[in-house]
């Protein structure tokens, strides 16, 4: 195996260091980050989630704010809810964690959200933004992945970049970051002619399609840096009721090309809640006027 690993539960673990050292600089100041989340129900993998990022949130010395609504929640008190928050200055990121009930509408509830506070980047505000180069607040799994290629590569200009997936909440804003650091960059779906010759360009190929380990060794051009975006949970082939994580990438043959390439899991990952954090602090820093973070933004 000849790729190198990109440790990406490393790499998170110090951007969430630096994070709190601009946390603990701020709380100098009289300025403390606060992140709110909002769950609605009770669906177990979401209230996992919940508490993964207050934990992380508490770690870094921000103030976490959670608000647990019962699933009959209306929009109007949802709305109510997120409008409060909107207008606190003590909350400085707000996201919504997804799915929510059926009666209740994702979209409208990302639009509700001051943009200045999406944290999770979902909102139109933002994603308007990024495509025309504007200051945004960034998808954190995308931004994630942007700070693991920047500092496996370096800068990235004139590199030939393959997303592969075109979803709202990663591919295209994956794109918009890869065209931003100057690469050429193609984004790939299923409708794609030949898809693995347009793989079999890529300087860094990413694959965020959802379908476990379709993106096989011999789709990636030789020492290409590999970034693997998804996860399937199927029965582990070796241990009798237990499941394994995969991703899109068939990573034992990628790896016999590639330069680099992420594990699944271990990857990209960790990076999400740690940008989630990153992001908060610069919704914190833009809110008061001051310098962003360097390093932890797009």
């Amino acid at each position: 195996m000849a790729a190198e690993i990109i440790d990406g539960k490393a790499f998170a673990a110090d951007v969430r260091a630096r994070v709190a050292g601009h946390v603990a600089q701020l709380k100098g100041q009289g300025i403390t980050p606060g992140l709110a989340v909002v769950l609605v129900g009770e669906d177990p993998a979401s209230e996992v989630y919940v508490a993964h990022k207050h934990r992380a949130t508490v770690e870094v010395g921000m103030a976490s704010f959670e608000h647990k609504l019962p699933a009959d929640t209306s929009e109007a008190d949802l709305f109510a809810l997120i409008d409060r928050l909107n207008a606190d200055p003590n909350v400085h990121g707000i996201l919504c964690q997804f799915p929510v009930p059926e009666h209740l509408s994702e979209r409208r509830t990302v639009a509700r959200i001051d943009p200045a506070k999406d944290v999770d980047g979902l909102s139109v505000t933002n994603a308007g933004l990024l495509a025309t180069g504007e200051r945004a607040l960034v998808s954190c799994t995308p931004l994630g992945c942007l700070m693991l290629l920047r500092d496996r590569l370096g800068d990235l200009s004139g590199k030939e970049a393959v997303v592969v997936g075109r979803s709202n909440l990663f591919g295209k804003p994956m794109a918009q970051l890869l065209l931003q650091e100057n690469c050429t960059v193609t984004m790939a779906h299923s409708r794609t002619q030949d898809l693995p010759e347009v793989c079999r360009r890529a300087d860094i190929l990413v694959a965020a399609v959802g379908r476990a380990e379709m993106v096989r060794g011999d789709w990636v051009k030789p020492g290409a840096t590999v970034i693997d975006v998804g996860i399937t949970r199927e029965p582990h082939p070796d241990k009798p009721g237990k499941t394994r994580l995969i991703g899109d990438v068939h990573f034992e043959s990628a790896a016999e090309a590639a330069a680099a390439i992420t594990p699944v899991p271990g990857g990209v990952g960790p990076m999400t809640i740690a940008c989630l954090l990153a992001n908060t602090l610069t919704a914190c820093c833009r809110a008061h006027g001051m310098p962003e973070p360097e390093g932890l933004t797009a």
